[in-house]
């Protein structure tokens, strides 16, 4: 059953009352469903329940403030629904895995909730396919639940520059399935080559080189970055490897970007085999 137009009166509504006390009985009501019915088809439609969207977006909306505007922190905050400065800082702090006032000293970009998608603008993105060489990176691992909240805490504390000895350097950013444990392991950090600050707390781990398919994310502002980011992987995994004929190579997925740059568009590789290599060893097999 396409609950669309139900779904979107919600969204509607919680829109209009953003910032105003939000009740899921009234939001049910916009709808026409009781409360049970609609908070069961809002999570499976948008992966989360109404508190946890009106949350994401409440921050949404605040980040703008946060980000241009010389207002005091706990004034966004209560403007924008939470009825405290510790609440508005604990509830950001939960989504970004850093403070407002972080936030507002670096503007580093952030993944943010918006109101409309930007799925459509990597709809025809298509990659350059390119031979690359090893190379070897002095990486910090990951602590957070999600690669985003950790690119927030690796900008927001300079560990870029920290780890090149004050020069503005590009940051790589590797994902590494974990067989044993069952998850992604991800680690954030620059070229060896490039590292003569302080290494403490840091590995090593090389690219393997070989072929690679290269995607330039689309254009963005520092809003909605993240997320444009997040649908070009989306559209990697979900349409461009399953339709281009190449196979995934060994190695690791793996993006590019430099936060001083603030030209808000990365690169993201990914392993590849040539289509024919399959089908050669194919031939290969049935001889």
């Amino acid at each position: 059953m396409n609950y669309r137009e139900q779904l979107q009166r919600a969204l509607d509504y919680i829109e209009d009352n953003l910032c105003q006390d939000l009740d899921l009985g009234q939001i049910a009501a916009s709808t026409g469903y009781s409360k049970y019915h609609f908070l069961r088809i809002f999570k499976a439609e948008l992966g989360m329940t109404p508190g946890e969207y009106i949350r994401k977006r409440r921050i949404t909306e605040s980040a703008y403030e946060i980000a241009d505007t010389e207002k005091a922190i706990s004034q966004i905050g209560f403007e924008h629904g939470f009825n405290s400065k510790e609440n508005f800082t604990r509830a950001f702090v939960g989504e970004h895995c850093i403070r407002p006032s972080e936030y507002r000293l670096t503007d580093n970009s952030l993944q943010l909730l918006f109101r409309e998608s930007v799925t459509d603008s990597v709809a025809n993105l298509q990659p350059r396919i390119l031979e690359l060489p090893s190379r070897q990176l002095t990486v910090l691992k990951s602590d957070e639940e999600a690669p985003p909240g950790f690119w927030n805490r690796y900008n927001c504390s300079g560990f870029s520059r920290k780890l090149s000895g004050g020069k503005n350097v590009t940051d790589y950013g590797v994902s590494v399935w974990n067989r044993e444990l069952g998850k992604l392991d991800y680690y954030i950090g620059i070229l060896s080559s490039e590292a003569h600050g302080d290494l403490t707390g840091t590995a090593q781990m090389e690219l393997v080189g070989g072929l690679y398919a290269v995607f330039s994310t689309p254009k963005a502002d520092k809003f909605d970055f993240v997320n444009r980011i997040h649908a070009t992987w989306d559209f990697i995994h979900g349409k461009w490897l399953p339709e281009s004929g190449y196979q995934r190579g060994p190695g690791y997925d793996f993006e590019t970007y430099q936060e001083s740059s603030r030209e808000y568009s990365e690169q993201i590789f990914i392993p590849i085999r040539k289509p024919t290599e399959k089908g050669e060893a194919d031939e290969k097999t049935e001889h």
